[in-house]
């Protein structure tokens, strides 16, 4: 098996474990930066290498979108294109489809939709999803999904599940067909199945039920975050997760706040991806110990103070927070890069004290300790 389970801690249903890539070995519980279009914004793949990240996230339907995949199977694959010799996975870019309202429409064959950079028109079917991430080499596959808005109707969240576990079904045949491997790299895939069913409890229990009896290597959770409030989500996946493999990863699509890997990890979840760490960056939010900061706040024009004097980050060992409101309130692009070696730092460097809390058997307190040093400021 690929995943390894290697210790639950005592007092909560968070795990450690290892899940074995043909490109190296991740431990979990991971974060994992995001690189939508081949590349980690304002961040170069040596510079997530050094800062520790052991796994990337890229999107297929904005690869296949541009620079089309044809290219980058000619490159041999994401990895090379982008030089990056860690594990990949790929997100099929369901959620990004499904979020072009008015420019999709969905049928049981597959996706219709609109370019959203030039309007040319596309059809996208599970297969082909699958086709193009076997000429993307990444390591972990997700299958075409249909992500539903918050609310939506049971009606048609049951619809919609149905349609998601026919296509899974059709995605792990294709899959079956490459026998696994990618025709770029010569390596072996793995596939993970997305459990759906919205925020109707008896939907998410039968979308989990039906996708872990099928042939996958993980399962993904989606459709979480998408405008509902917290405590209805935290509720969706106490009644999903019991219901999961214990011998297969757990992915929670799209979560990545701090205090989010912190109450999720706790519940036992393996996998988490997040743009909001390198997005609030550019917007000159950033991450610390005491809690969120945004930098071009009057507060910090005169400030020599590192972003946080508890981390040990590139940004934090060489610059001052005066420097970094300049540089924002400057319009300096050196800002964007800065702030997201910061953030993405913070969140790998919090992905190991979490793993650290785990091993020790330790979780309830440091997060407690971590909760009250980082909600109790802004």
């Amino acid at each position: 098996m690929p995943f390894k389970l290697i210790k639950t801690e005592k007092n909560t249903q968070a795990r450690l474990g290892e899940l074995t890539t043909p490109h190296g070995v991740v431990k979990t519980p991971v974060f994992m930066p995001v690189g939508t279009q081949a590349s980690v914004k304002t961040l170069s793949s040596e510079e997530v290498l050094e800062m520790g990240s052991e796994i990337i996230l890229g999107n297929a339907y904005h690869l296949y979108l541009r620079p089309g995949e044809e290219i980058i199977k000619k490159a041999g694959g994401l990895g090379k294109f982008m030089n990056w010799h860690g594990p990949i996975l790929t997100d099929s870019g369901g959620y990004q489809i499904f979020s072009l309202t008015g420019l999709r429409k969905i049928t049981r064959e597959g996706v219709k939709f609109q370019s959203h950079l030039d309007g040319s028109s596309h059809f996208l079917t599970p297969e082909r999803v699958i086709e193009i991430q076997n000429n993307l080499g990444s390591d972990i596959m997700m299958p075409l999904d249909e992500c539903l808005s918050y609310p939506t109707d049971y009606i048609l969240t049951k619809e919609s599940l149905d349609l998601t576990i026919d296509w899974l079904k059709r995605s792990i045949e294709r899959h079956k067909e490459f026998n696994k491997i990618s025709d770029v790299t010569g390596k072996e895939q793995m596939l993970f199945g997305i459990v759906q069913g919205s925020f109707y409890k008896d939907l998410r229990k039968e979308s989990a039920e039906r996708t872990r009896e099928l042939e996958l290597d993980g399962l993904a959770i989606g459709g979480i975050s998408v405008g509902e409030p917290k405590d209805l989500s935290a509720e969706m996946l106490d009644v999903t997760l019991p219901l999961l493999p214990q011998d297969k990863p757990r992915y929670l699509m799209g979560i990545g706040l701090p205090e989010d890997l912190w109450s999720y990890v706790e519940k036992g979840v393996d996998m988490f991806d997040c743009v909001v760490p390198t997005r609030n960056a550019r917007n000159g939010q950033v991450f610390t110990s005491t809690g969120k900061k945004v930098i071009t706040h009057a507060a910090y024009k005169d400030d020599f103070a590192p972003l946080d004097e508890n981390c040990d980050c590139f940004t934090c060992r060489h610059y001052t927070r005066a420097y970094m409101h300049h540089l924002f309130r400057g319009n300096e692009l050196l800002g964007l890069r800065l702030n997201s070696l910061h953030n993405v730092h913070f969140m790998l460097n919090l992905i190991n004290n979490i793993r650290q809390a785990i091993a020790e058997d330790k979780y309830p307190a440091a997060k407690a300790e971590f909760m009250k040093n980082y909600m109790g400021s802004n």
